[in-house]
């Protein structure tokens, strides 16, 4: 099965007290162009994901974002001694010049004073770094799979369409090979006429050197050639979509020869319904090439 280049995935995931979300997307490319955007304080993380890629793909160019969150209330509370002790004292002096005052103060609450700045401390929690990182890159595992299962999906697609335009081809193909051979006695008759118009009001025309003259235009006309070669592409790129894998490259090279040989025909035609069916394989040719750009 053969796959398409372009394709889009995303995720999430979390490890107390880090929680992410991923995207991967990607579109054409003659090759594998593989950007990143990754916190650099995990260390070896990108290096992991870039084998990831570079094993699971062959074409395209590929963006992958990961944003990370970190929920800061998940530190241990702890109660800052000093400034307790701080606190404490500094409550002791107020009642006892609010008592030597001869005024009647309500008397403190716990809660009361753990409000107060700097008592109560968030600890904050010490990162494991290297299990966050083989979090990540299982979850990635994931999320590529899914990315790789849309590829594969619009790959399924773009099978279907490029089978039906070689269906197509041949087809167009088929109805050149019988307009050619109709036209081969046809051709015949005017060449030979052609030649006896010549000679009967031409004086001392060399008729052999006429002759071969004339042969060489017989053969430039002959479009067996062309017909015998698109039937060849037709069955080498069909072998390429049975197959699978990424043969994108191969395939545009196929429509580079397909175009060629499209080109000849229309040229050497000297035929109303023979241009007419040349210039259609070249509309079909030229459509099926940009589906083939999609191909990995």
């Amino acid at each position: 099965m053969i796959r398409s280049m372009t394709g889009f995935a995303s995720g999430s995931g979390a490890l107390t007290p880090h929680s992410w979300a991923w995207e991967i997307r990607a579109v054409n490319g003659k090759g594998l162009d593989l950007r990143l955007r990754v916190p650099d304080w995990i260390d070896g993380l990108e290096i992991a994901l870039r084998k990831q890629l570079s094993d699971a793909l062959v074409r395209g160019n590929v963006t992958c974002n990961l944003r990370m969150t970190r929920d800061e209330g998940t530190g241990t509370l702890s109660v800052n001694a000093v400034q307790l002790d701080a606190v404490l004292d500094a409550l002791h002096e107020i009642e006892a010049r609010a008592m030597d005052a001869g005024v009647s103060l309500a008397p403190s609450k716990a809660t009361d004073i753990v409000t107060m700045r700097g008592v109560l401390e968030q600890a904050p929690q010490v990162d494991d770094v290297p299990a966050l990182s083989a979090a990540l890159q299982e979850d990635f595992a994931t999320i590529l799979a899914d990315f790789n299962s849309m590829r594969v999906n619009e790959g399924a697609a773009l099978d279907q369409v490029l089978r039906s335009q070689l269906t197509e081809i041949e087809e167009l193909t088929g109805r050149a090979k019988l307009v050619a051979a109709q036209r081969k006695d046809e051709m015949a008759r005017i060449l030979k006429r052609n030649l006896a118009r010549v000679l009967d009001n031409s004086d001392g025309v060399d008729e052999n050197r006429l002759a071969q003259e004339l042969a060489i235009i017989a053969v430039k006309s002959d479009v067996t050639e062309e017909i015998d070669r698109l039937h060849a592409h037709i069955n080498a790129a069909r072998e390429l979509l049975h197959h699978g894998g990424p043969v994108g490259r191969k395939l545009d090279f196929l429509m580079q020869e397909f175009n060629r040989e499209a080109n000849t025909l229309c040229s050497k035609a000297q035929d109303t319904d023979l241009t007419q069916i040349g210039l259609a394989l070249k509309a079909i040719i030229d459509q099926m090439r940009e589906q083939v750009q999609n191909v990995e």
